[in-house]
């Protein structure tokens, strides 16, 4: 009988029990992708990621990223999570504090700077800076799918857009507080909502200004518009569309900025992602997504 080494982590938080859900396969070769996908259907979680040895020797790991349902190109929370397991075990052995990563993810190789202090901190470098993706999202049509007013959607120069940092997601700019907590989504609806979008349609990833913690620049929520796939807890490659319309709408400045972005507080799994982004000439010239993460449990598969 195989058997596989597995962790789970809470990721986006410090604190257990909380945060984003990640499973993590450990020595995941001989695994074809059916069967990666039916262990990403068993454990059900947002994500779970396999851990496999690099193509490329002078890199730290090679990452497949799966949801219950199809293989992701990338994703904050595995990219995170996988970091600081990978940065823990290692540690036990060299007793580092720091480490530097290079993982390779479908969309490209990840650089990752991991604090192994007390309280485990990885951040990486966006494989891709967002872009906007041409679809059009009628805000009628967005409050509709989302039980929502019209007058909820949109908020200073904020418009719906759809935006790609990897993961194509339709970020929908909410009024506040009250309203984004209101937003339960119907699917059928929310098909039509891009219907001119050639692919699989894409999450919808809710923001607002208005926030619970005082350090936040934005509050969100995403929801998956897989019938199963509910609402995430925490969501990196959203942010990282996000930082794009951010600098679309917002126009920061020159220089380099840090901001914080909640979610999961409506399901009751807290989560809080660090954006850093440099602006020159205008535009994003790097940017990172950062978070803390939790081991939880850690066992055997048995197949």
């Amino acid at each position: 009988m195989t058997t596989r080494a597995f962790s789970t982590y809470d990721v986006f938080t410090e604190k257990p029990l909380s945060g984003n859900q990640l499973a993590i396969v450990w020595n995941a070769e001989g695994l074809d992708a059916p069967r990666m996908q039916a262990i990403a259907r068993e454990f059900n979680l947002s994500e779970t990621v396999f851990v496999l040895p690099p193509e490329d020797k002078r890199h730290t790991a090679r990452l497949r990223i799966f949801t219950p349902f199809a293989e992701l190109d990338f994703a904050g929370h595995p990219t995170v999570g996988a970091a600081i397991a990978i940065g823990e075990r290692n540690r036990d052995a060299a007793n580092d504090r720091t480490a530097i990563m290079a993982l390779e993810e479908n969309v490209g190789v990840v650089r990752c700077v991991v604090d192994l202090t007390d309280k485990c901190f990885a951040e990486f470098d966006l494989p891709r800076l967002p872009a906007p993706v041409a679809s059009s999202i009628q805000p009628e049509l967005a409050a509709a799918a989302l039980g929502l007013d019209h007058s909820d959607i949109g908020f200073e120069n904020h418009q719906p857009m759809l935006w790609t940092a990897g993961n194509p997601i339709a970020l929908i700019p909410i009024h506040g507080l009250a309203a984004i907590a209101r937003a339960r989504i119907d699917l059928a609806i929310w098909a039509d909502v891009l219907e001119d979008y050639p692919a699989t349609t894409p999450s919808a990833y809710l923001y607002c200004r208005e926030c619970i913690g005082s350090d936040c620049a934005f509050h969100a929520r995403k929801f998956s518009p897989f019938p199963d796939g509910g609402e995430d807890p925490a969501t990196g490659s959203a942010v990282a569309a996000l930082a794009g319309a951010i600098q679309h709408f917002d126009r920061m400045p020159e220089g380099a900025h840090r901001l914080w972005v909640e979610q999961g507080m409506e399901i009751n799994r807290p989560s809080r992602i660090r954006l850093e982004m440099d602006i020159v000439g205008g535009a994003i010239d790097t940017a990172r997504i950062g978070g803390h993460a939790v081991k939880i449990s850690e066992g055997k598969l048995l197949v």
